[in-house]
């Protein structure tokens, strides 16, 4: 984990998209995005069907990794209203226990607004903590601090002849844009208009290593 200050408050980023906010001991996650496997099936496109074990499994090493007490889901957490409903034993039993024994909070996304069954937790539209705003999509008429997901940003780059391309976190003096932490969740670059439209004003992409946060700007 590499820190970053944000809102005058000092964050934690990991490579996989975890947020954490040490004065809360608090984790935030965005996109899940969970049994959007399933969801593909259903129409006739198969996927391989791991992806939500593959995803909790994620959350949960993020939390024995950070030692977070309250965990904040920023939206779109299952892929659409009724993902909870097809969750496979396994990967129910593993997010029941960790919404157990969290203070678990499901912010309600584009995908999944209504859903009913969450396996645990308490569903709000946005929260409030510390004067930041936690939201699924960022508002550009915000003037509060903000942090979102939703877009699920990726820093592309073309670098000694080839392509990369790594999840990434975008900031600007008041928002924060978190990656997608769903293990099937793609990307969109952090220098399309639909980011940089809502951030406004001089904005960053973000992208953590094992040992540094490496930053780059981003031009509207």
């Amino acid at each position: 984990m590499v820190p970053f200050s944000f809102a005058q408050e000092q964050f934690f980023a990991t490579g996989d998209g975890a947020l954490y906010w040490p004065r809360r001991n608090a984790l935030l996650l965005a996109d899940l995005h969970l049994e959007k496997g399933s969801w593909f099936a259903r129409l006739g496109q198969f996927l391989p069907p791991y992806d939500s074990h593959a995803t909790l499994s994620a959350v949960a090493r993020a939390v024995g990794l950070t030692g977070a007490t309250s965990l904040y889901c920023l939206g779109d957490s299952f892929h659409d209203r009724f993902g909870c409903d097809r969750l496979p034993a396994t990967a129910r039993a593993l997010l029941t226990g960790l919404t157990a024994a969290l203070d678990w909070t499901w912010i309600v996304g584009n995908h999944d607004p209504g859903f009913a069954d969450h396996c645990g937790g308490r569903i709000v539209e946005e929260a409030v903590v510390d004067g930041i705003i936690l939201r699924h999509e960022a508002e550009r008429c915000e003037t509060r601090p903000e942090i979102s997901g939703h877009f699920h940003p990726k820093l592309r780059l073309h670098i000694k002849g080839r392509n990369v391309s790594r999840r990434c976190f975008v900031m600007a003096p008041s928002k924060l844009i978190m990656p997608a932490f769903g293990a099937l969740t793609g990307g969109l670059d952090a220098h399309h208009p639909q980011i940089l439209g809502q951030v406004g004003g001089k904005a960053a992409a973000l992208v953590p290593l094992t040992d540094r946060l490496l930053r780059f700007p981003l031009a509207a």
